[in-house]
C-alpha cells in the first residue's frame, strides 16, 4: 500500500506501551510512515519498562506533520513540561493532531484544546474539566472530533480513533480491513459510549433495584413502565427513582430506552435480520419506535448504524 503522510508520535518517559501500539499497528498497516520522537532526541521507557527508540527531538521534525500522535500517561503521573512545549511548537504545521488517553491533558496544556469539544479516559474527564473550563469534555464518547483535532478515550478507543482517520485517508474498504485483521469492530461510532450501561447497573447496591434492572435485560419486550418495576422490586415508585438515580444516575425510563438501544446496536453489528426482528427482539415493539429512538439517541437511523458499525468479522 502506498505511503500516505508521515505520523509523528510524541513520547517521553512513562507513555503508555498500548496506547502507542493499538494507533501506531493501525497507521502502519494503512501505509503511513511512522517516525518517533521524544522531547530531546533521546529513547524513553514506556510505563512497563520497555525501551523505545525514536529518530530525533520532537522540535527538530523536518518537513511538515502530516498526523501528530500524543499518547497517554499513567492517570498519577504529571505531565512532562517538556513534551507539552515541544508538541505546541510542532502542532502548529501539523495537518491534524490526535491525542490517546491522558494525552488529550497533553494537548490541553499546549493550549490546543481551548474552546473545543474534547474526550479523554473517564477517570480524567472531571480532571480535564475542571483544569481547563475552557474545554468542552465530553465524558461519554470513545473519541471526539473538533477541526483537526482528534481526542480519543481510554486505551483501545485508540483503535477506534486511528481506524476513523486511517477511513478518511484511505476509504472505508481499508479501514474494513484492518479492523477485521485486529479483529475489531469497522469503527465504533465516536459518540458511542465508554460504557455499557448494563454493566454499570451491575454495580447497583439495592437488592430491589437489582431485581429491576435484571428483570430489563432478562426481558427486553416486558412491561417495564415505573409501576411495575417498582412492583417487581417491592419498593414504591418514588423510592426506585431515587436509587436509579442516586445508584445508576439516570431515570428508570432512562435506563430501560438505554439497555434497548444496547440490545438493539448488538443485533444490527452481529447480523442481517431485518430491522422489525431488530425493533421486536430489543423491546422496541416497532421499525417506527426503534427507528425515532435510534435518531434520538445516536443521530442515525438502524439501517444506516448497520451499515457503518456492522461488525468486521461479517
Amino acid at each position: 500500500m502506498e505511503s500516505v503522510g508521515d505520523v509523528v508520535v510524541a513520547v517521553a518517559d512513562g507513555v503508555m506501551l498500548v496506547d502507542v501500539a493499538g494507533p501506531v499497528q493501525v497507521f502502519d498497516w494503512a501505509g503511513h510512515r511512522i517516525r518517533f520522537a521524544s522531547p530531546n532526541g533521546e529513547a524513553v521507557r514506556t510505563n512497563v519498562g520497555v525501551p523505545l527508540g525514536v529518530s530525533c527531538a520532537i522540535a527538530e521534525m523536518d518537513g511538515a506533520v502530516d498526523t501528530l500522535l500524543v499518547p497517554g500517561y499513567p492517570h498519577q503521573q504529571a505531565m512532562s513540561a517538556e513534551l507539552v512545549a515541544a508538541v505546541r511548537t510542532v502542532s502548529v504545521g501539523a495537518r491534524r493532531v490526535a491525542s490517546v488517553c491522558t494525552g488529550a491533558m497533553v494537548l490541553a496544556e499546549a493550549g490546543l484544546l481551548g474552546g473545543r469539544r474534547a474526550t479523554t479516559h473517564w477517570l480524567m474527564c472531571e480532571q480535564l474539566a475542571q483544569r481547563f473550563p475552557d474545554v468542552q469534555v465530553d465524558a461519554d464518547a470513545i473519541y471526539v472530533r473538533d477541526g483537526r483535532v482528534t481526542t480519543s478515550a481510554g486505551v483501545t478507543a485508540g483503535i477506534d480513533m486511528a481506524l476513523a482517520l486511517v477511513e478518511d485517508d484511505h476509504g472505508a474498504a481499508v479501514a474494513r480491513s484492518l479492523a477485521k485483521t485486529l479483529v475489531v469492530f469497522l469503527r465504533r461510532p465516536g459518540g458511542q459510549s465508554q460504557f455499557s450501561v448494563r454493566e454499570s447497573a451491575g454495580l447497583a447496591r439495592s437488592a430491589g433495584l437489582r431485581r429491576a434492572v435484571d428483570a430489563v435485560v432478562t426481558d427486553l419486550a416486558a412491561d417495564h413502565s415505573l409501576p411495575a418495576m417498582a412492583q417487581r422490586a417491592a419498593l414504591s415508585e418514588r423510592h426506585l427513582s431515587r436509587l436509579f438515580q442516586q445508584e445508576i444516575g439516570m431515570t428508570p425510563a432512562q435506563y430501560v430506552k438505554q439497555v434497548r438501544v444496547e440490545a438493539a446496536q448488538a443485533l444490527l453489528e452481529a447480523g442481517d435480520q431485518p430491522i422489525a426482528t431488530v425493533a421486536r427482539r430489543s423491546g422496541f415493539g416497532s421499525e417506527e419506535t426503534l427507528r425515532r429512538t435510534f435518531l434520538e439517541a445516536l443521530s442515525t437511523t438502524p439501517s444506516d448504524y448497520r451499515k457503518r458499525f456492522r461488525t468486521a468479522a461479517r
